[in-house]
């Protein structure tokens, strides 16, 4: 469920972003608590609680002092954008310095992506 390569608070935090992506957690709607996602999880709920956190600090959930934390208005558009750019820096980036060792033209790059579609 869980990916294990990472820490586990980043784990839960992709968890969350996953489900905001999918439809799961729509905008404005709440996410599991801290101690829900612990339990569910079978985690500390500090960590968990530390994952919800890392996403409330970069704007994706918003907390309701007395109700919980909720998805913040955006952040499904903040998301992809921020995916995308990590994306583009891990798959793109390697992939066009490869192509040039290669002598692959951009070009050519298209044709042979298209071909695999």
């Amino acid at each position: 469920m869980l990916d294990e390569t990472k820490p586990l608070y980043i784990a839960v935090a992709e968890q969350i972003e996953d489900g905001i992506l999918d439809g799961t957690h729509p905008e404005d709607s709440p996410v599991p608590s801290s101690n829900e996602l612990a339990a569910f999880l079978r985690i500390n709920p500090a960590t968990a609680g530390k994952g919800l956190n890392l996403l409330a600090d970069a704007g994706v959930l918003v907390k309701r002092r007395g109700v919980g934390m909720f998805v913040a208005p955006g952040a499904i558009t903040r998301l992809r954008q921020r995916r995308r750019d990590d994306f583009a820096r891990a798959y793109l980036v390697p992939l066009l310095r490869e192509a040039a060792h290669l002598g692959i033209e951009p070009r050519e790059l298209t044709e042979m992506m298209e071909a695999l579609q």
